[in-house]
């Protein structure tokens, strides 16, 4: 019987023996219940169907009795009463017994104790967050060992070369050098005579870019290296500036024609993106920013309006730089 506890105070062989009673004993009460459900039918006469049910119902109840194992009473077949005893069922209840309640839960065991679970299931949610973070590390096994199988060498072991003639790692475009990047910059600024870019550093090496284009509007452009981190464009006669002197990165234009060129800036870095050559990318967003250099003065190629809702076709087509509404260009 050792070999049977679960745990200590818990029986795991009458734990199970009490389950497939309570099982026998559920399909007993079914069959009763099916029994008053069907009533007297399948006869021709009455006498032949009253029989039926009585002794259908009479069969459903001693099995009921039956699957109790009471030592001593009967229960009654149709009518009267009658008594049990002390069953089986009964004394492997009292044999399961109950689980120790000395597990090392510390302060965790008190969260089950939330009388308010509506407004704060903390205890709900880490028991999901222990589920899933088994079963994360579980398929992170999984993966490990599927890349150690397909492990590739590459290292720079070159027959027998030695590492003071191996070449050089070449930078890559997330370390390029200042000086690289104030040429690219220079470059692209002589490229469109209409836009004019003064680049500052006012936080270290990180460029960060005032574009003023034309007399239509300005665009704050926080670069990282080559990379455009984000942008906010303003219009020509706002106020790009903090009150200490310094270019506001983080306030948005009060004009509503400006957030929603904001927004399709915002789309058109996502959309030039080529990490190998960064300077290809920064120069495609510029030449894309300059067609807004007729943002008033532009239809919409759909359309042919210039204003809708107010507003002038604030998209710009990212191949043919097309100006379009932005409920046109779909």
């Amino acid at each position: 019987m050792a070999e049977g506890v679960l745990s200590p105070g818990v029986n795991l062989e009458a734990f199970s023996q009490a389950i497939a009673a309570i099982q026998a004993l559920r399909s007993s009460v079914t069959r009763v219940f099916d029994c008053l459900k069907d009533g007297m039918r399948n006869k021709e006469t009455l006498e032949g169907r009253e029989k039926s049910f009585v002794a259908c119902f009479q069969e459903s109840l001693h099995s009921v009795s039956r699957d109790l194992r009471c030592v001593r009473g009967r229960l009654p077949a149709v009518r009267g009463t009658g008594t049990l005893e002390r069953c089986e069922l009964e004394r492997l209840s009292n044999l399961v017994g109950k689980p120790s309640e000395n597990h090392p839960l510390h302060n965790s065991g008190l969260l089950s104790l939330d009388p308010v679970q509506d407004k704060t299931p903390l205890y709900s949610q880490l028991l999901q967050a222990y589920k899933w973070s088994n079963k994360l590390q579980y398929h992170a096994g999984l993966a490990s060992g599927l890349l150690n199988q397909q492990s590739l060498k590459r290292s720079a072991n070159q027959m027998g070369v030695s590492a003071k003639r191996r070449p050089k790692a070449q930078p890559t475009t997330l370390v390029l050098p200042p000086q690289y990047v104030d040429d690219v910059i220079s470059r692209i600024d002589r490229m469109f005579p209409e836009m004019s870019i003064h680049l500052s550093r006012p936080n270290g090496t990180s460029a960060m870019l005032l574009v003023t284009l034309g007399k239509v509007l300005k665009v704050i452009v926080v670069m990282r290296s080559l990379f455009i981190d984000r942008t906010i464009v303003k219009g020509y006669n706002e106020n790009v500036y903090t009150e200490d002197g310094k270019v506001d990165i983080w306030s948005k234009s009060n004009y509503q024609v400006f957030q929603k060129v904001t927004d399709h800036a915002t789309t058109a870095l996502l959309h030039y993106q080529l990490p190998q050559m960064p300077d290809v990318v920064v120069r495609s967003f510029m030449t894309w920013l300059r067609s807004y250099i007729k943002l008033f003065q532009a239809p919409c190629q759909r359309c042919g309006k210039f204003l809708q809702d107010g507003l002038p076709p604030t998209w710009r087509d990212f191949r043919t730089l097309e100006a379009f509404h932005d409920t046109c260009r779909q």
